[in-house]
């Protein structure tokens, strides 16, 4: 089975180190894998959230789409995009926002993160706070839902994110699905062995701390920043502790497992911090060097580079354009030329029974199961993942005749071979206790039947 994967980077600075090792190197592995659909774009509508100097987003998008080439991405083998040359994605941006609960968004941690920042400092509470901060979880839901990914490989600040995209997927899904699910739900994609790297000062290696070492800076810049790496004061000869010291993180993040032991060994020894740099130096250009004169090459020719991106924007939209289409006709956004009788009979058509699925504000997943004309005809008890949710709804239609339907003073129960797995809504009359049973078996069995 192929898995699509989609990974964005926005357009906002100059690629480091770090960006290498926790998701252009890992992505770029990713991507030929023999079951892997991948999807790889410059995240440069996101960049505008962030960033008001056009001259940066502009020099940034050229940079980092010429790093993702001189590292081994593969145009021909992967989708490789701007954002900002899809027109879908903000089309389809505004119908997700459409239904899209506000209190949802108030519990984005960015945007939780400014208001609190406001709050402490005794600032309105939305000082500075944009639209596009505010709705950024629906962009980003739209960049995953567009092309229906599987697999969204984030850190862990992003999962929050993946998440808000499955519950505006199920939302969608659930309002104008009428049986059909027209979104995937993504999972987010954790790597735990992906490095995250420390800086020139032992923090997370980032633009906002200033502690970053260039990924394609020149072999001079690359060495004068690794010379100002921290380290403390141990003299030659003194044994040095490989696990506390940050110039080992990195170089371990580059080295083969022989490498890396060596290298403890000799900081054990007490190999002499200048040694251990001049190490570190040899590593990183020896894995650098080539990508290195691969990416000048690159970046003194941007049209080479415009080309591969359109063909990229052509590739996707082959996928975009039909699917929105899609949408658009679900949300009622239909041609005016079209038979009315025909609108009219689809509409009959497309009254069915059906599972909708939906996640708890604890985490834990249900389903409702309705009928033809939306009435509630059960509620699923909790299961901790959706998978276990949708294996039971298949259950339920492949045992229907083994159901066990218990009556109770105000609702019954509906069980599998003594376990309960659902309830009915609470009724006032035994009598409509039992039509509402007898309705439930009804409409399992014409859904069984299609």
């Amino acid at each position: 089975m192929t898995t699509r994967i989609l990974t964005g980077i926005t357009t906002t600075g100059t690629p480091h180190l770090g960006n290498y090792a926790g998701a252009i190197r890992p992505a770029i592995v990713a991507s030929r894998a023999a079951d892997a659909d991948s999807f790889y774009f410059l995240a440069d509508y996101h960049a505008l959230i962030k960033c008001d100097d056009p001259l940066r987003i502009q020099r940034s998008r050229l940079e980092i789409a010429a790093t993702w080439l001189a590292c081994g991405l593969d145009p021909d083998k992967v989708t490789f995009y701007r954002q900002s040359d899809i027109p879908e994605i903000p089309e389809l941006t505004w119908l997700l926002t459409c239904v899209t609960a506000k209190g949802l968004l108030n519990r984005a941690h960015a945007y939780k993160a400014s208001v609190d920042k406001n709050v402490a400092a005794g600032e309105d509470p939305d000082a500075g706070v944009t639209m596009g901060l505010y709705s950024y979880p629906v962009l980003m839901a739209a960049d995953i839902l567009m092309f229906n990914a599987h697999r969204v490989p984030v850190g862990r600040d992003q999962i929050q994110h993946v998440e808000m995209a499955r519950d505006i997927a199920q939302r969608f899904n659930h309002l104008f699905g009428a049986g059909k699910e027209f979104f995937a739900l993504p999972e987010a994609l954790i790597e735990e062995t992906v490095a995250t790297l420390p800086g020139l000062d032992g923090r997370k290696m980032s633009k906002s701390y200033d502690n970053t070492i260039p990924l394609f800076g020149t072999s001079k810049q690359l060495k004068d920043a690794v010379n100002r790496i921290v380290t403390d004061s141990r003299q030659p000869g003194e044994p040095k502790d490989p696990d506390n010291a940050h110039l080992f993180t990195l170089y371990q993040a580059f080295a083969t497992p022989e490498q890396a032991a060596v290298f403890r060994a000799d900081l054990l020894d007490g190999l002499a911090w200048g040694e251990a740099k001049q190490r570190l130096f040899q590593l990183l250009e020896a894995e650098l060097g080539e990508a290195r004169e691969h990416y000048i090459a690159l970046i003194s020719r941007p049209d080479d580079i415009e080309d591969i991106l359109l063909t990229g924007a052509a590739k996707a939209r082959k996928i975009a354009t039909p699917f929105l289409g899609e949408l658009r006709e679900a949300v009622g956004l239909r041609s005016l030329s079209a038979q009315a009788g025909a609108g009219k009979v689809k509409k009959k058509a497309d009254k069915r029974a059906r599972f909708v699925s939906f996640r708890e504000e604890d985490g834990s997943f249900r389903f409702r199961f309705l009928a033809a004309d939306g009435t509630q005809l059960l509620l699923s008890k909790a299961f901790m993942d959706p998978k276990a949710a949708g294996q039971m709804t298949q259950r339920l239609q492949a045992e229907a005749d083994t159901l066990e339907l218990q009556p109770g003073d105000a609702q019954f129960t509906v069980g599998l071979k003594g376990e309960v797995i659902a309830q009915s809504p609470s009724f006032d009359t035994m009598e409509e206790q039992q039509q509402a049973m007898s309705t439930l078996r009804k409409a399992l069995a014409e859904l069984v039947a299609e």
